[in-house]
């Protein structure tokens, strides 16, 4: 589970605007930080399959996210990936 200062701490990084908490942005590093926290967790007990459950559904979360964005601004998508590392 993520913190609520780590959260404050992920929206702060992202934000595009003073008042921003919900651009697409924000809502895929907010996403890609659960993803990592859940792995941790998976990583240690294997057979947790309803948090794996919840992990997949985060992944298709934030790839219909990152499918809008990228539809909607190309430039955006390059520089939310690159930020967040998770194209190689």
């Amino acid at each position: 589970m993520i913190t609520k200062e780590k959260k404050a701490k992920v929206i702060e990084d992202f934000k595009t605007n003073p008042s921003d908490t919900g651009s697409p942005e924000v809502q895929v590093a907010i996403l890609s930080s659960r993803i990592n926290e859940l792995t941790e967790h998976l990583k240690l007990h294997q057979k947790d399959h309803s948090s794996r459950r919840g992990l997949l559904k985060m992944i298709g979360n934030r790839s219909s996210l990152l499918k809008y964005v990228k539809t909607k601004d190309p430039n955006r998508y390059r520089q939310i990936i690159s930020r967040l590392g998770l194209r190689k």
